[in-house]
């Protein structure tokens, strides 16, 4: 995760090389590879992975005409290597379902089988397990029936996605990987320049966000938080004293606000981010991120935020992915032309709230929502919901729903 408070970074010239040489020991990138850019060039992860990055490579970069423009510029520039953020995933993952679901139930169970077979191909080659010939074969039909559509949808050339700023739902690491589109996930913030790890395109771990690059020393104080100490750490924030003591121990290190841990052969696992962590009116301790993400693997499901900071329980507010649900209605008979009437049709509610539940079920009882609301709208940078790289805020987006979020406490009953 990135992160820009307090604001006025200040990173140096060798704080930025430093990153920008340790990343490419990690990476496989050179002058044969093209990127499409479509992040603020502002943004660190940006500015330093998506440019500095791919110039000292001598990759080309391709700029897109907008966020909008994406799906095209992918198959008119054929990049080798895109740098992005969850969100750009999901949607693509969305989009798959989607095509998936609008074609019929023939094309809808080639579909998922598909699916189910390159995900079990995954497992094993991601573990470095061997594959039985009958798989092998099982995944070459796949490949031709269904995944090499899903790499020629986004140019046909690509080697890897990197992502970061953001977890990203295993789930779709692993889709992806199927079908020969590896994503590899890095972890990093504004403070450190702001590469800290990131998977090797050799050996992937899919839910981690890899080893720390070269250079960058990591621990982790009593209560799990990562400590970071390197060539990539910033000098302090800008006329901030206070917060650049604060973020500093005394011999140096600097205190990245996230809980993770490392596993056995040294890659990092992001659990919890302090400052996102949920605390019920129960004082039950609940990290949102992780109940996200496994509902936005849904086809229905085209945005979600869980809320629960000194609630008695937890709700989530839901932004449907209205395509799917049309087409869901159809076949049902059900009026689907006016999207207002259809997202408030008690079939549809129950539809919705019957996907989110089950991608939750074996949640805690304190971490399950108690409520689903559906919102018409996505949530939007230019209304302040979400960061330039769209990570959801999740304050912001409480306060621009008080009314219909309150209403929903008044109504409902639960224990925390």
């Amino acid at each position: 995760g990135t992160t820009g408070e307090p604001k006025g970074v200040m990173l140096t010239h060798g704080n930025l090389t430093s990153n920008v040489h340790a990343g490419l020991q990690r990476l496989s990138l050179g002058d044969k590879d093209s990127c499409l850019s479509f992040l603020p060039l502002s943004h660190s992860f940006e500015r330093t992975a998506g440019y500095y990055t791919m110039l000292q490579a001598g990759a080309t970069i391709n700029y897109a005409e907008g966020f909008p423009s994406v799906p095209s510029n992918l198959k008119e520039v054929q990049p080798t290597v895109v740098v992005s953020v969850p969100r750009v995933y999901e949607k693509m993952f969305a989009a798959a379902l989607e095509r998936a679901l609008a074609g019929g139930a023939l094309k809808r169970r080639i579909f998922f089988w598909a699916r189910r077979t390159g995900e079990r191909w995954a497992d094993l080659v991601l573990t470095k397990r061997p594959v039985p010939v009958g798989l092998r074969f099982k995944r070459r039909l796949a490949d031709r029936l269904v995944l090499s559509q899903l790499r020629a949808a986004v140019g046909g050339r690509i080697r890897y996605f990197i992502s970061g700023s953001a977890p990203l739902s295993p789930d779709i690491a692993r889709f992806f990987f199927a079908a020969g589109l590896p994503v590899l996930e890095g972890y990093g913030l504004t403070e450190t320049s702001p590469i800290v790890s990131v998977n090797p395109y050799e050996a992937p771990r899919l839910g981690t966000v890899g080893p720390p690059i070269n250079g960058v020393e990591l621990k982790f104080a009593d209560d799990g938080e990562i400590l970071l100490r390197g060539p990539n750490i910033m000098r302090g924030y800008l006329n901030k004293p206070d917060a650049t003591r604060a973020a500093l121990t005394e011999d140096g290190w600097f205190r990245t606000g996230d809980i993770g841990s490392l596993d056995v052969d040294g890659y990092l696992t992001i659990t919890d981010r302090k400052k996102d962590i949920v605390v019920t009116a129960g004082g039950k301790n609940i990290a949102p991120q992780p109940i996200e993400n496994r509902v936005k693997v849904s086809a229905f499901v085209h945005n979600a935020v869980l809320i629960a900071d000194r609630r008695k329980f937890p709700l989530m507010l839901v932004v449907p992915e209205v395509e799917a649900v049309k087409i869901w209605a159809k076949e049902r008979n059900l009026r689907h032309d006016d999207p207002h009437e259809l997202l408030r049709s008690p079939d549809v509610v129950a539809k919705i709230e019957r996907e989110v539940m089950g991608k939750l079920r074996d949640l805690a009882n304190y971490q399950m929502p108690k409520k689903i609301i559906l919102l018409e709208e996505d949530f939007s940078i230019a209304r302040g919901e979400l960061t330039p790289t769209l990570k959801a805020k999740r304050r912001v987006i409480e306060e621009h729903y008080k009314d219909l979020v309150d209403a929903a406490y008044e109504k409902g009953e639960g224990k925390s």
